[in-house]
């Protein structure tokens, strides 16, 4: 479980292929801190499992699945990523809560300068928009962000000078991708009315299920 809000800027130092996966080696230097084999890492947004430690990086295991399923395929040697430790239950929950689970990946489609900041624009799939919603919260490249507009199946973001100086999303240009989270709130809630053996959504029927 993480927050979003990304502790370091971490570079690709080594990518090497071992059968049905790809090994990353990432170079950092705050996460290393205290960072232990087995540990859970978020690195652009992906929970990933760190199998090796050394004195100025870590190495995760990917398997083909994520990399379907996120743009760490894009990654190269050099190339920069956003990196959070998992939560403990001893620090505020300055972001929201973010499983490092990648929905889908997005597509920068426009980038707007405002004053020291950014209009971010995304496009997103089709059938993930029913989980977004305007002044909500989401997580691209591993960064908790506010939606503030959707319109069709395009979404916008206003990213402040802090967020610009402190990840990966200050480089993206158009038409780069980016792995897209969520907020949970919204599946949870559509798999419980799914299920649910009535059709009508009472005050009884909310407390009986946990609301």
């Amino acid at each position: 479980m993480f927050t979003g809000l990304i502790e370091e800027i971490g570079s690709i130092g080594g990518i090497n292929s071992a059968g049905e996966f790809i090994r990353f080696s990432i170079l950092a230097k705050e996460v290393l801190s205290d960072l232990a084999i087995d540990d859970s890492i978020s690195i652009n947004g992906v929970c990933l499992t760190a199998v090796a430690i050394n004195s100025n990086n870590f190495e995760v295991e990917v398997v083909q699945e994520t990399l379907k399923k996120t743009n760490l395929n894009t990654l190269k040697i050099g190339g920069k990523v956003n990196l959070e430790r998992a939560l403990t239950f001893s620090k505020r929950l300055g972001g929201h809560i973010v499983q490092g689970h990648v929905d889908c990946t997005g597509k920068v489609s426009k980038l707007q300068k405002q004053g020291g900041g950014l209009l971010f624009n995304l496009t997103v799939p089709e059938e993930k928009l029913k989980y977004i919603i305007s002044e909500g919260s989401i997580t691209i490249n591993g960064v908790s962000l506010t939606v503030a507009r959707i319109q069709k199946n395009e979404i916008t973001i206003s990213l402040i000078p802090h967020t610009l100086d402190n990840t990966t999303l200050t480089g993206c240009q158009i038409g780069d991708e980016v792995n897209i989270e969520v907020d949970l709130i919204g599946k949870y809630v559509e798999n419980i009315l799914a299920r649910s053996q009535s059709n009508d959504l009472t005050e009884g029927w909310i407390k009986q299920h946990g609301f």
